[in-house]
């Protein structure tokens, strides 16, 4: 009587649930040195600086209002002001608005009465109402709450209609990111605590939750996460770097100045150090999750390639995304700092001179450093992601033909590859 012979693929990989198991406690001790973190850097209340809002002040409110009417006003506008800046040329606006206490009148100066106003727009006025004094008005902005709330949902709905569950969860992960900014590593700084420690922890935090979310648990996104904390390191270690080298004090603009005298304790030094790792948080964790994806579809469709091959054809991917994501950052700051690109036109300056100012400074190295700690990301995610990936498979070979039952020979079964079966 004949047998026949069982073949299976040659497994080279470890088997996957103590990989499982062991990367689990690695990611859980991460995840408690970051909750150990947040508690000793939780900032006490008493500590962050709470400024005096000018606009809350005894008789000072800020109210809803309806343009009725705008017309032109002379107000001698142009020249230079007091402070000795240039003022725009042109005429002033008298505008007349309902409230909810009656009718008020105001004058728009001739920046944002050029900007336009028009009857019917709804707008935000500051009402000064103190003890033995007129009652007066000042234009404070535009009522948006409306249109940015309509915007949002716009998006939120597209983004779950789309990706559906993943979309979900990632809403969720930027309420966990907008929860961690502002209950925890924005007080912090105000408080005086180290901005670079605290944004390390806190971005540390953030990834833990927010990549599990959007792309669930397994060993690919831990694979992504490993990387992404690699970049982060780096990222943060150049930007303590930098910061110190080209001499960034994080006093910039009048806002920086501001802040210095609201919040005395806070380390604007530090802060600008802080920012670049926060800053870099977005592109980072794209890229990384793009290459621990695009090695296990290398896996997938070459399973008998070895790991130098399938870094190598990860790479190739990795670096069409490097120079796109390059190219992002660099829009993104042009995007955001258009005013300060125009009058660097304006002023017929040098780019090279303007770039070495404070305020641009600033930019320039958070752009640079983020950049590098992209670029480092990629290799070493995907060194990780071959690692932690299913391994090599030889292929099976074909099933021999079975031996005659009842005077007749079956047909063996057509060659079909066995491959390692599916990650988790």
């Amino acid at each position: 009587m004949g047998h026949s012979h069982t073949f299976g693929p040659a497994r080279h990989d470890p088997p996957r649930r103590r990989l499982a198991v062991a990367l689990a406690v690695v990611v859980g001790t991460i995840a408690a040195a970051t909750a150990i973190g947040v508690v000793v850097l939780w900032p006490d209340s008493s500590a962050v600086p709470h400024g005096q809002n000018p606009y809350n002040g005894p008789g000072v409110s800020i109210i809803d209002a309806n343009v009725k009417s705008a017309t032109p006003l002379e107000c001698g506008s142009g020249g230079q002001g007091p402070d000795g800046m240039p003022e725009v040329d042109g005429t002033c606006a008298a505008v007349s608005a309902t409230t909810k206490f009656g009718n008020a009148t105001l004058t728009l100066d001739a920046a944002r009465a050029k900007a336009g106003i028009q009857p019917g727009d709804k707008i935000k006025v500051v009402r000064i109402a103190q003890q033995g004094q007129p009652i007066s008005y000042e234009f404070y902005d535009f009522q948006r709450g409306v249109p940015l709330v309509l915007l949002a949902l716009a998006f939120a709905i597209l983004v779950v209609a789309v990706a559906r569950w993943r979309g979900l969860l990632a809403m969720v992960g930027i309420a966990v990111t907008l929860i961690a900014l502002t209950k925890f590593m924005l007080p912090a700084f105000l408080a005086g605590e180290n901005p670079l420690p605290v944004a390390i922890v806190g971005s540390t935090g953030i990834m833990l939750v927010v990549l599990y979310l959007a792309h669930g648990i397994s060993i690919r996104t831990t694979s992504a996460l490993f990387g992404t904390l690699a970049g982060l390191a780096i990222t943060a270690g150049l930007g303590l770097a930098a910061s110190g080298w080209t001499n960034l004090t994080g006093i910039g603009s009048e806002d920086d100045q501001v802040l210095a005298a609201v919040a005395p304790l806070v380390d604007l030094s530090g802060v600008v150090a802080a920012a670049m790792v926060v800053a870099g948080l977005g592109v980072l964790n794209d890229v990384t999750v793009t290459q621990a994806s695009a090695v296990w579809e290398l896996r997938a469709a070459k399973p008998t390639a070895d790991a130098l091959e399938i870094f190598a054809s990860a790479m190739r991917i990795g670096r069409d995304h490097i120079a796109s994501s390059v190219y992002t950052l660099v829009f993104a700051y042009a995007g955001s700092a258009m005013t300060i690109l125009l009058l660097i036109v304006a002023y017929q300056q040098g780019l090279a001179q303007m770039a070495t100012t404070e305020q641009i400074g600033q930019e320039v190295v958070r752009t640079l450093v983020g950049a590098i700690g992209l670029v480092l990301a990629v290799p070493i995610t995907t060194a990780f992601a071959v690692f932690l990936a299913p391994g090599t498979s030889a292929p099976a070979p074909l099933i021999p033909p079975v031996a005659p039952v009842g005077g007749r020979r079956r047909a063996a079964p057509p060659y079909v590859p066995v491959n390692n079966p599916g990650d988790v």
